[in-house]
């Protein structure tokens, strides 16, 4: 009676271990792909309202920013961004501080990888560039490209929320101070060889779910 009581609360602890994982992933997967919902009008002309002159004064289109977004499918989606630091020291007029330009993009992106994540977005592979065009057609000079980058966005929506987002917006004259030249746009996966954060995170959560089964059938 005991060894079999005994089987029964191992059982159900057991049980309580791969559900806890399985809640856990579900709910890993809930903040990392969202609930998917397009952008409405209402959202993207009050974003556009808290830009001012931003967009003009670094030389961006908004209508292709608002086209964009209007376009919205609630997929996710990633940015590739081509950057050109600028070389040696870079003083900013409002402090007076001087600093490398790395330094300053650093500052910058310090601050908007943690905004990102935030919102359940993350770097998907960023590079240092160590030689010139390889394969050019029909395309203008390299204008000093130091950096590129790929940025997962969970959204549309996250997208505007982060270039919102007061932190956000008091680190963005670091990234002026920091890049000389630079081009973002965004893509959607086609052909991937890796694990994505779903998979990985779904293969952790099930082998501390299988090491800890183990550790209740040997200890417990």
């Amino acid at each position: 009676m005991a060894e079999a009581g005994a089987m029964t609360e191992q059982g159900a602890m057991v049980a309580a271990v791969w559900t806890g994982a399985l809640l856990l992933w579900l709910a890993f997967l809930l903040f990392y792909d969202g609930f998917r919902r397009p952008l409405r009008r209402d959202e993207i002309d009050a974003f556009f309202a808290t830009l001012g002159p931003r967009m003009a004064e670094t030389g961006n289109d908004a209508a292709r920013l608002r086209a964009f977004l209007e376009a919205d499918d609630g997929r996710e989606f990633v940015m590739v961004n081509l950057v050109g630091t600028r070389a040696g020291p870079v003083s900013d007029p409002a402090s007076g501080a001087t600093r490398d330009g790395g330094e300053w993009l650093r500052r910058y992106s310090d601050s908007f990888v943690r905004g990102l994540i935030a919102r359940g977005g993350h770097p998907l592979f960023v590079g240092r560039k160590v030689g010139g065009y390889i394969d050019a057609w029909n395309t203008p000079e390299d204008p000093g490209w130091s950096l590129v980058g790929t940025m997962r966005y969970r959204s549309r929506r996250d997208l505007i929320r982060v270039a919102s987002d007061p932190a956000f917006r008091a680190a963005h004259p670091a990234k002026l101070l920091g890049i000389a030249t630079t081009f973002s746009f965004p893509t959607q996966q086609q052909i991937a060889f890796y694990a994505s954060p779903r998979v990985t995170v779904g293969l952790l959560l099930g082998l501390l779910a299988a090491l800890t089964h183990i550790a209740v059938l040997t200890f417990g």
